[in-house]
């Protein structure tokens, strides 16, 4: 039921400016300083944007993560994740090493870093092809002041939040330097019940289904990590990280009220089905890191080996009981009982080379080998309370990858005005996954290879000192999610449920980006993305064996177009007593695609079509008031709106949230007060109606109005030199585990 939940809350990733799942956007922060004309704060060079904090009164008592959400082209609408304007997802990188973090320790990791250790923040929009980032991805980079001073200090964060439940955290970070020696740590734990509330209809003109109710979805979280730096000499430097985090959910319920109409003999039934499900899951990576420093211009060899061990033990009970309509409980009729672990295994290897030039020419190769097996022993049992009969349907799934990668990179600067990067990445996959107890022979062995050659160029030209003009072209690839791929179903009722795929291939992505900047605080981004084979849920409904049935399939569904064209304008007025970061913008969304046959089982459902275009208006504005002279009060007023558009499911109705934000610094103490989603309107709800006359609607309320108390303390020696931040082998499989 996990998976499901999550599913059917990613129905909000959609939105290509910033706003996948908008929720809120809590911490607004501090003041920024009043640009001036003596100093560019914010700027765009060859490849990326450039947010020099390295002198604003901004960072003082922030942390890293808050710093962050005030940056140019980012926001966060949950508090938890970072976004980049036009992109599906933000990479972290840091002194230009991706974080090997899972999601949650990272999001740790940044709150527990103060912001004073930061020099300057990069946006990459358009990643290049040294960059081992997959899709839409983009990515921000954290560049940190360089500081030598030995000593401790460490960060400490309290946060608690009332929405529907009340949601606790705590984390601890340590940083230690001793000369030649620098040691980082991290300890945190959350603890947090999550509630969503569901109005499911579907139906036809034969047939009316509707299912409301709750689901309840109790999480517990430790998390850490550990991680050690030492330089041999002024050339050479070995590192190892270690990272671990343990989820616990328990007792994850959904209580579901059914109605189902026969619409030619007017018949209904009332049916409640309730489900519970235990779940837990460990993540446990170490990473081996060398780096060797060839010359004096900046040129060197990055060596990384990591491992990755994966556990997801996951148990569920769905009973489906006749009732009346008034909800009161008549027969047990059928229960479904399930059990699907997951196991994945990975080793992954990186060998980076850049060798810088005189006169600002650079050529970087390298080549990376990952292998994952993971092992899917599902079990599936069911038994009908009328006939006493039973069934069971195990499914043993092992998936084995192998992906090999090389890539070479030029990056030349021609004049102070002009430069230019170009590349290629080549990556080869190999995979087999394995069905031994299944039944239908083509799940016995699914073997498939695959290569991709894809191209970058990065163009920039500055007219004047007030005019800047750029354009990329980048090529990716999506594969999906190791638990996309086990062949197995996540019920949410007896016909209702989501049916994962083996068979889905990697998408490829094609990207270009046209940017122009003025005065260094107001920007014109022009963007246009091509998905061939993209990967998502497609809704299948219809009759089967005398019952109506909607199966949400995972599978490659046609192509998709995404253009959008989005001005925006970074600036500080009144003396710095005001700071604003607006986004307007509008998004075209073009969808292609058709699926009639449900891949596993063979069955043929009414053609589900979706071959239409939107056109939508995006607004996104983030104020920070400082309400003192002293700089210690500030106020936070964000707003996001995103009209309705087009997705693969259907028509998503128009969301938007207000967020408003006190905050209060005082000595080493930050303490934050918010109040999300002001108004309640920050609610999904998507709508399908096909030609055949099927339609499909799906109302979900995630209760994301609520209020958020931050205390974060500082202390130790706050000049002490961050440990060198070193790039995993395994980053790249890391996220398909989610």
């Amino acid at each position: 039921m996990k998976k499901l939940i999550i599913s059917l809350s990613l129905l909000t990733g959609f939105v290509a400016f910033a706003q996948q799942n908008p929720k809120k956007d809590t911490v607004k922060t501090e003041n920024i300083k009043e640009i001036t004309m003596t100093k560019k704060i914010f700027k765009k060079e060859s490849d990326r944007f450039v947010f020099d904090v390295a002198a604003s009164p901004q960072a003082k008592g922030n942390t890293a993560f808050g710093l962050l959400k005030e940056t140019p082209l980012v926001s966060s609408t949950d508090d938890k994740t970072l976004k980049i304007a036009g992109k599906s997802n933000a990479v972290i990188f840091i002194d230009g090493r991706v974080t090997q973090m899972d999601a949650e320790s990272l999001v740790a990791f940044l709150k527990n870093t103060p912001a004073e250790n930061i020099q300057k923040i990069e946006v990459i929009t358009v990643p290049g092809s040294e960059y081992k980032v997959e899709s839409s991805d983009g990515i921000i980079n954290i560049v940190l002041k360089k500081k030598s001073s030995n000593g401790l200090n460490g960060n400490l964060r309290l946060n608690n939040e009332q929405n529907y439940h009340n949601a606790a955290a705590a984390g601890i970070s340590l940083n230690y330097r001793k000369d030649k020696l620098g040691v980082n740590a991290n300890f945190n734990g959350s603890e947090n019940i999550r509630e969503q509330y569901y109005i499911l209809r579907n139906g036809n003109a034969s047939a009316a289904n509707r299912t409301e109710g709750n689901l309840t979805d109790p999480n517990q979280n430790l998390g850490g990590y550990l991680n050690l730096d030492y330089q041999i000499n002024d050339n050479n430097s070995v590192g190892l990280t270690f990272n671990s985090r343990a989820n616990r959910s328990y007792g994850s319920k959904a209580n579901l009220f059914n109605t189902n109409t026969d619409l030619t003999s007017g018949e209904t039934d009332y049916s409640l089905t309730k489900s519970e499900e235990n779940a837990r899951s460990y993540n446990n990576s170490l990473n081996l890191n060398y780096e060797l420093k060839t010359d004096t211009l900046g040129s060197k060899l990055n060596l990384n080996a990591a491992g990755l061990l994966y556990r997801r033990f996951q148990t569920s009970e769905n009973f489906t009981i006749l009732a009346d309509k008034n909800q009161n409980q008549v027969e047990n009729l059928l229960k479904i009982m399930q059990a699907q672990p997951q196991l994945i295994d990975n080793f992954s290897a990186t060998a980076d080379y850049i060798q810088k030039f005189k006169k600002d020419f650079t050529v970087s190769v390298g080549g990376n080998f990952n292998n994952t097996k993971t092992d899917n022993d599902t079990k599936y049992n069911s038994f009908d309370y009328r006939s006493g009969n039973s069934a069971s349907m195990p499914n043993h799934f092992l998936y084995d990858e192998s992906i090999f990668g090389g890539y070479v990179t030029v990056d030349k600067v021609f004049s102070p005005k002009f430069s230019a990067k170009a590349g290629a990445r080549y990556e080869l996959t190999t995979s087999e996954g394995r069905s031994d107890n299944a039944q239908d022979e083509n799940l016995r062995n699914i073997k498939r290879d695959y290569d991709k050659l894809l191209p970058y160029l990065s163009l920039n030209y500055t007219i004047n000192e007030k005019n800047t003009l750029s354009y990329a072209f980048s090529s990716r690839m999506r594969r999906p999610s190791f638990w996309e791929l086990n062949p197995v179903k996540n019920v949410l009722t007896e016909f209702n449920y989501i049916q994962n795929n083996p068979f889905v291939k990697a998408s490829s992505v094609y990207t270009h980006e046209l940017t122009y900047m003025f005065k260094n605080s107001y920007f014109l981004i022009l963007n246009h993305s091509l998905t061939k084979d993209q990967i998502t849920q497609v809704p299948l409904q219809g009759v089967i064996d005398g019952k109506n049935q909607l199966r949400y399939i995972r599978t490659n569904f046609g192509d998709k177009q995404e253009m959008s064209a989005m001005i925006g304008m970074q600036k500080s007025f009144f003396k710095g007593y005001l700071t604003s970061n607006f986004n307007i913008g509008v998004q075209r969304n073009v969808n292609d695609g058709n699926l009639d046959t449900d891949p596993l089982t063979g069955d043929v459902f009414p053609m589900y079509e979706n071959h239409i275009a939107s056109n939508s208006l995006l607004i996104q504005t983030n104020n920070n008031i400082r309400l003192d002279e002293k700089k210690t009060w500030f106020l936070g007023v964000n707003y996001f709106y995103v009209d309705k558009q087009q997705i693969e499911l259907g028509q998503l109705n128009s969301l938007m949230s207000l967020d408003l934000n006190l905050k209060k610094l005082w000595n080493e103490w930050t303490f934050s007060l918010g109040v999300n989603d002001v108004l309640k309107t920050n609610k999904v709800v998507i709508e399908d109606l096909q030609s055949n006359g099927n339609y499909n609607f799906i109302d979900q309320n995630q209760y994301n109005q609520g209020v958020e108390l931050t205390i974060v303390y500082n202390f130790g020696n706050q000049k002490v030199k961050k440990v060198r931040n070193i790039e995993s082998a395994d980053k790249d499989i890391k996220s398909r585990t989610n």
